[in-house]
């Protein structure tokens, strides 16, 4: 394929302005909003064990939302350069990256700055600059459409998750699963998680095929349907590397929470496997629902028997 061709090709084409600002708007309100509750629910206990364990309990959260963050203000430097000079494979990553870079040193102050003492907040802090720089690393590939789809669909995700469990709702839905006994609780929570996960799959999918079409109908060209499927499972993919630098550049807050009790241990090792579970429901079935909802748009193809030309009577 020529240059040519490859800047023509639909997913190639920078995303409107106006569509990088409002993801990158909403994903920074998002991720200010998570670092404030963060921030206020660690330094609300005076006990340094609770402390600890909050910090761990917040710590995955704030994580996948620097992600976004990162790949959403990258996502903009790069739409609003691109909208002045065509930038190579090269320029195009460094921006990105540089810009992922800025946004996650912005992530990281809120946390650094409860305790300038001890480690624990420096943990933190570079968890959440890798993980927003990792964000711009990806907005750096030459697929903005599927980046800002992928975006809105995590977008998305966050919100079920907050809204799901809220107390109106999680109570009523704990109670239909059976919430009677300690064994019935538990089960509960676990079937609560799988409804979670499947709902978030469900509509992870369905945002990104609306923003893939909404880009279809600006670049007058659809995209081919591998790029539906990779930003169905955006979401969740970018859910397992939120988890991945939770447990590696993140590991010293949770190792120090496990150190509190065994019951915290525990507790830390259930909710890390849930955490990564729900995110590969998320990843497939996020993939699986772009993927039945470009299929049935596609038109089905033409019959030979159609294309033959009927045959001049003698």
């Amino acid at each position: 394929m020529t240059d040519p061709e490859r800047q023509s090709a639909p997913e190639t084409r920078e995303v409107s302005r106006l569509t990088a600002i409002l993801l990158a708007v909403a994903a920074l309100v998002w991720t200010a909003g998570m670092l404030l509750s963060a921030r206020i629910k660690i330094t609300g206990w005076a006990d340094a064990e609770m402390e600890v364990t909050s910090t761990a309990y917040a710590l995955p959260g704030t994580v996948a939302a620097a992600i976004v963050a990162g790949a959403a203000v990258a996502l903009l430097v790069l739409t609003l350069v691109g909208a002045r000079r065509q930038l190579g494979a090269t320029a195009r990553f460094a921006v990105g990256t540089g810009s992922g870079l800025l946004a996650g040193v912005l992530c990281a102050l809120p946390i650094v700055t409860i305790n300038t003492d001890g480690t624990i907040y420096a943990a933190v802090g570079g968890t959440l600059a890798a993980a927003a720089t990792i964000g711009g690393a990806l907005a750096g590939f030459r697929i903005p459409p599927v980046i800002a789809a992928a975006g809105w669909a995590t977008l998305g995700v966050f919100v079920i998750g907050s809204v799901l469990n809220t107390k109106q709702i999680q109570n009523p839905l704990l109670d239909l699963f059976g919430n009677d006994s300690t064994e019935a609780a538990a089960n509960a929570n676990q079937y609560f998680s799988y409804a979670q996960s499947a709902l978030s799959g469900l509509a992870a999918g369905l945002i990104a095929f609306a923003v893939l079409r909404r880009a279809r109908r600006r670049a007058g060209a659809d995209l081919r349907w591998p790029f539906y499927l990779i930003a169905g499972a955006g979401a969740g993919l970018l859910s397992v590397i939120a988890e991945v630098l939770t447990r590696t550049a993140g590991a010293q807050v949770l190792d120090l929470a496990g150190k509190v009790s065994d019951l915290e241990r525990s507790v830390q090792q259930i909710l890390g496997a849930n955490r990564l579970n729900s995110a590969l429901i998320v990843l497939f079935l996020g993939a699986f629902t772009a993927m039945i909802a470009v299929g049935r748009t596609l038109s089905p193809a033409p019959d030979e028997d159609e294309d033959e030309e009927v045959p001049a009577a003698s």
